[in-house]
This record gives structure tokens, C-alpha cells and sequence, in this order.
């Protein structure tokens, strides 16, 4: 039997709650959708941190820095948090730094558990089957934002519950009950995400800010079968196979 649950955003989350356990980070707006496709596009790795001043410290030579605050690239920085930024030709074979203002906060929480995944609509099913592989409860952590509920997280959420529970049976999965709503309401929106990413809080922040080409790649689910986990301090493909190109 799998036990899921799903918490609502950062702020909810309590790292000792992960021991002996699977944790699957989601922030579909941005983060953990950059860090997927930064490591599709050959990233060598993604080392995610809290603040600016632990990402600069953390810098060497032929590294790159990407981040944002308040959805912002940080001054200085080569990249902001827009995943088409992150392009094979720009990040393959390099290291990056990441920091955002909720994702790589989340993935920071997360370090007591067995395992640490970034999961995103892109990657919802590869996640899944990971988490089924690992054969451990599983936590899904919904970044938000400033440990405020978001929506596209919560739909992600529920998508990765939905693959989980098509590849296993539901008979053999437990979730709680916040997870079982946001599962519901990513069947009520699943052939309408794009749109419903739109109306929500930060799409619609997103779209003011001239982002909405993110909203576009954020919002395709099961693009790639491509997992990052931590290892150490740092993201890199579960599978260690070479992807392909995906624009």
C-alpha cells in the first residue's frame, strides 16, 4: 500500500515529516519546470539554493547563475527563472546555480528525505513511475507562493496522483484528503490546462509580466520521462541518459 499526501505549499511542509520517505517537489510556475528543462537541454547539473548570497558563494569559474525574485532576474545573473531561457545551446555541459523565491526553498525542505524529486505538468508520469520505483510513502510538496496555495502546483499535484494511481490500482494507494481534491480538480480541467493556468493568480502575474510563452511550455503535461533527483547538493536526471533536444 502507497500512502501520498499532498501539502499545500511551502510553509505547511515539515522537513522531519519526510524521513523514509519520497518527496516530489512541484512548482509548475517556474522553478522546478526550469530545472527539468535545463537538464533536458544537457545541463550537468542544477545546485539549487535558498538565497542569492549562498549562490554566489557557491560560483566558480565556467558555472552559471540563474534566478529570480519576485519572478525578476536577479542583477548579474545570466539567467532569470523563464525556462526557455535555459536552451541546449546555452546550458549544455554546464553547472548552474539556482535560486528562486519558492521552488529551490522547497527543495532546500526537503533534504531529510530518502529520495528528492523536481516534478512539473512536463514530467508528471516520470515522476509517478519514480516514486513507484522507489517503493516509499510519498510526499508531494506544492511550492506556492510566499507559502500561499497555487493552483497550477495543486493541478500538478493531482496529475501525478491520477498516473500513480492508473499505473498501481487504486486499490493500493492511499491519499489524503487535500490530495484527493486536487486530484478532482485536475480531472475537471485536464483538457483544459493552458487555459486554466491563465486564470489562475500567477498566470495571470505571469502574463502581465510579458511571460505567457512560459505559461505555454509549462503547461504540457508528459513531455519528457526525464526525472531530476538530488544527489548531494545538486539536480541531475534520474536516468542518466542523453535526451534529446526539446526546442
Amino acid at each position: 500500500m502507497m500512502h501520498i499526501e499532498v501539502v499545500a505549499n511551502i510553509g505547511e511542509a515539515r522537513s522531519d515529516d519526510f524521513l523514509h520517505k519520497t518527496v516530489i517537489v512541484v512548482d509548475v510556475l517556474r522553478a522546478t519546470s526550469t530545472i527539468i528543462t535545463a537538464l533536458i537541454n544537457g545541463c550537468k547539473a542544477i545546485v539549487p539554493v535558498e538565497t542569492v548570497l549562498k549562490a554566489k558563494e557557491l560560483y566558480h569559474e565556467d558555472d552559471l547563475l540563474g534566478g529570480e525574485r519576485f519572478c525578476k532576474k536577479i542583477p548579474g545573473f545570466d539567467f532569470g527563472n523563464s525556462p526557455l531561457e535555459y536552451t541546449r545551446e546555452a546550458v549544455q555541459g554546464k553547472r548552474i546555480i539556482l535560486t528562486t523565491t519558492n521552488g529551490t526553498r522547497g527543495i532546500q525542505k526537503a533534504m531529510k528525505a530518502d529520495q528528492v524529486l523536481a516534478g512539473a505538468l512536463l514530467n508528471s508520469r516520470a515522476c509517478a513511475k519514480a516514486a513507484i520505483d522507489f517503493k516509499r510513502d510519498t510526499v508531494i510538496v506544492c511550492a506556492g507562493t510566499q507559502d500561499v496555495f497555487s493552483l497550477e502546483d495543486g493541478l500538478c499535484a493531482g496529475l501525478i496522483l491520477e498516473e500513480i494511481a492508473l499505473e498501481i490500482g487504486e486499490k493500493n494507494v492511499v491519499i489524503n484528503d487535500f490530495g484527493l481534491a486536487m486530484r478532482g480538480c485536475y480531472l475537471k480541467t485536464k483538457d483544459s490546462l493552458y487555459e486554466t493556468l491563465l486564470t489562475c493568480c500567477n498566470g495571470k502575474k505571469m502574463t502581465k509580466l510579458g511571460f505567457q510563452a512560459d505559461i505555454v511550455w509549462c503547461a504540457k503535461p508528459n513531455i519528457t520521462d526525464q526525472v531530476p533527483v538530488l544527489e548531494g547538493d545538486q539536480m541531475v536526471l534520474l536516468h542518466r541518459c542523453l535526451p534529446r533536444p526539446t526546442f
